[in-house]
């Protein structure tokens, strides 16, 4: 992505809106726009932030090349004083981000963009489209890494992935949501994490017998023999003739570090059972049984379950595209406006008549509160920039919206953590972003901070995102001077 230029990937009426402000308002009045979800997707007690390292390699290379405005120019649209305003248009403000690897929940920014008012809503189409993505697909593979329970899940979805860009970037998605690999080659040079592969059944085919074609892969790849065992009959042919080459690369001295077999269809529960009886009576209980076929944290729950003997997973179709839940749903609010004379940000809100699409206005920041006893989360809490908290005295949560409740913690017994950082001041990026891997270790960490019923996949618990009293208020005055009189 770095060396595309993207400034055109973006809905219509941004261009429109830009040229609006540019002629009819102050072009470089100062706003705040706030990135954020609604609701967790699948169902999840909680979604994984990721993209953040490909939105500032598109915020550094956004610019209008010289066919960009020709193009736009052809549109018919667009104004001379406008396109020659576009034509060194360069993006020259802040943004402040939860870092990827986060755990996150519904109505927190994400990032949050403070710039020119024409800067600010130029950059909303793939800022969205970028943090929606990733972080559907890092929160979609967590469940199935939650679901194969310590075993290995390798994310095999590059060729049903919607195009090559889902297929790289929801790979490395997957990759910071616990995977630990990638058959996706290209992601693998982009981001430096491991590959990993097996073979298809047309490897089998291709060979006058199955025992030839086990033989030939095993003499190639004798530290990585995964071998697929269901071309023919899996109990009667594949499995026998698996063990069969395992016991000649025992007798030849080879080394058996890595192998195993692939089960691709059936009745993966009764067939892993079978075959880990047949493997282990053969001296080889320590070969891996991996598995695919349309998998999915539901499937991988009931196999668990069946008592499957399963001990790595490649998943495809459904982790790389979300299946059962293929958006993120996250949305870009404008959450205030900067008073000219005061410098102060005037706060905005977006009324509805559902509750939930109600904004939180201001300029805000979050803070995470955790048990300082077990060092889980308690709480997140959203509150105004410049607000300060005092660990030492007692802090009163409430539900902005059911206000009668609430929870006093006493004073020693929480910690406190803002969660977003800043990655562009000034239009200059002032964040290094991590290697995927380390974002992995990372949002580990970050998971070992949910309690266990947050992390079921089943009605988990809800961990309560409030207000701050100071923003609630704020909130409260503005819907009250909004109603019709």
């Amino acid at each position: 992505m770095n060396n595309r230029n993207l400034t055109l990937l973006t809905d219509l009426y941004e261009l429109t809106m830009m040229q609006g402000y540019f002629y009819e308002k102050d072009a470089n009045e100062t706003v705040i726009f706030d990135a954020f979800y609604r609701t967790n997707p699948d169902g999840n007690g909680f979604a994984i932030a990721a993209g953040l390292e490909q939105v500032i390699e598109y915020i550094e290379n956004l610019h209008f090349e010289k066919e960009d405005v020709e193009y736009l120019r052809s549109t018919g649209l667009f104004g001379e004083d406008f396109l020659e305003y576009l034509s060194t248009f360069r993006f020259t403000g802040d943004i402040y981000a939860i870092p990827e690897g986060t755990v996150v929940f519904p109505r927190e920014p994400l990032v949050k963009v403070i710039a020119p008012i024409m800067q600010a809503q130029l950059v909303e189409t793939a800022l969205l489209n970028i943090i929606n993505h990733q972080s559907l697909i890092a929160t979609k593979a967590s469940r199935i890494v939650h679901a194969a329970r310590g075993d290995g899940v390798m994310e095999f979805g590059l060729r049903r992935a919607q195009g090559p860009d889902a297929g790289i970037y929801g790979a490395r998605a997957a990759m910071i949501a616990g995977c630990i690999g990638t058959s996706n080659v290209l992601c693998g040079q982009m981001f430096d994490v491991p590959i990993k592969g097996t073979h298809a059944h047309s490897w089998i085919m291709s060979f006058p017998d199955e025992l030839t074609a086990f033989r030939t892969y095993a003499k190639l790849y004798p530290s990585a023999c995964i071998l697929l065992v269901d071309t023919y009959d899996t109990l009667k042919s594949g499995i026998p003739h698996a063990i069969q080459v395992f016991q000649e690369m025992r007798k030849e001295g080879i080394p058996l570090t890595f192998y195993g077999i692939r089960l691709d269809s059936g009745d993966l529960a009764y067939l892993s059972k079978e075959a880990k009886k047949m493997l282990d009576a053969a001296g080889f209980s320590d070969a891996v049984i991996s598995a695919s076929n349309d998998l999915d944290e539901t499937l991988i729950t009931s196999l668990k379950n069946q008592g499957a003997t399963i001990n790595s997973w490649g998943v495809g179709t459904n982790l790389i595209t979300s299946k059962d839940s293929p958006s993120f749903g996250g949305v870009y609010k404008l959450a205030a406006i900067m008073d000219k004379s005061s410098g102060k940000f005037i706060p905005k809100i977006k009324l509805s008549e559902n509750e939930e699409k109600i904004t939180n206005p201001g300029n805000k920041t979050i803070y995470r509160i955790y048990s300082r006893e077990s060092h889980k989360i308690i709480a997140d809490l959203i509150c105004l920039v410049g607000e300060s908290y005092d660990e030492s005295h007692s802090l009163l949560l409430f539900d902005p919206v059911a206000t009668w409740k609430k929870t006093l913690l006493a004073p020693g017994t929480y910690t406190m953590r803002e969660l977003p950082i800043q990655v562009f001041k000034e239009g200059r990026c002032v964040y290094h972003s991590p290697k995927v891997m380390e974002i992995r270790e990372y949002r580990q960490k970050e998971l070992n901070t949910l309690w266990d019923e947050t992390k079921r996949l089943v009605n988990p618990h809800e961990v309560h995102v409030d207000l701050s009293n100071e923003l609630w208020h704020m909130k409260k005055q503005l819907l009250e001077s909004c109603q019709i009189k």
